[in-house]
């Protein structure tokens, strides 16, 4: 028999937002930051270095850092790097990583909603599908504004996310993956018009099941391209992957290149 245990509920029944909620960010964090991702750190740096043209020893914002994988390879490569998340633990991560390698970097509690550093950064990173957490489109715009505010004149945004048209391509209603006697169940629901996802996880680990409700607006490249310059950001290009390719049918991603 599989007992299921929701971390959604607090208290007296008070429903907690799937991104705000700690114990979510720490039991799927060996699945989102795995071995894998890990080791693809190194590469995707590479890609954002040339894909935004960063000349050494820059100051680059990652936003929504999590355990830092891209701000410890960053500072490995000499760039002054900020890592940013709301989550306690992923940073406790990333800092002891950090003294273990004698790696200087300044990670931060914060909320992408709220954290700005006026006109501090040559370029600001928003990875791994670190935007769009929210209901109220506003606060994805007040997101873009405080990064928009973060960069000097001519600094630039990479945002990497699953676009609507890659999902569309290759969207399953559910599946299902094993590691280590582990089980992870997705069942995803789009609604709203194509403007939303509704995705249920279920962690399933021996006797003990966990489910989580993850759910993210969807941008098609238009709809986020448009988005970047209403902000004030003067260019966008989009991108099918980190290595530049076109943001086509074969698209693997979507990822936005915006110029202050």
């Amino acid at each position: 028999m599989c007992f299921f245990i929701s971390s959604f509920i607090r208290g007296d029944l008070e429903m907690v937002v799937w991104h705000e909620d700690d114990e979510f960010w720490e039991i799927t964090a060996s699945k989102m930051f795995g071995k894998e991702e890990w080791e693809k750190a190194a590469v995707e740096v590479e890609n954002i270095v040339s894909l935004l043209e960063l000349v050494p020893e820059a100051h680059v914002l990652d936003l929504c850092c999590g355990p830092g994988r891209h701000s410890l390879e960053l500072a490995r490569r000499g760039f002054h790097v900020t890592g940013v998340d709301r989550t306690v633990k992923y940073l406790e991560i990333a800092k002891k990583k950090a003294e273990e390698e004698n790696l200087v970097v300044e990670f931060l509690q914060g909320d992408m909603r709220t954290f700005l550093r006026e006109e501090a950064f040559e370029a600001v990173l928003s990875l791994y599908t670190s935007f769009s957490y929210f209901e109220d489109p506003g606060e994805d715009k007040q997101v873009l504004r405080n990064i928009y505010s973060s960069l000097k004149r001519g600094g630039k945004v990479i945002i990497e996310l699953l676009g609507k048209e890659v999902l569309a391509r290759i969207f399953l209603e559910r599946d299902w993956q094993e590691e280590n006697g582990s089980f992870f169940l997705q069942e995803r629901k789009v609604t709203k018009d194509w403007g939303w996802i509704e995705n249920r996880w279920i962690i399933v680990n021996g006797k003990e099941c966990r489910e989580f409700k993850v759910s993210h607006r969807l941008y098609s490249g238009t709809e986020l391209s448009s988005l970047l310059i209403s902000v004030g950001f003067d260019s966008v290009n989009l991108f099918g992957s980190l290595i530049g390719t076109p943001y086509d049918i074969m698209a693997e991603r979507l990822v936005a290149v915006a110029i202050k």
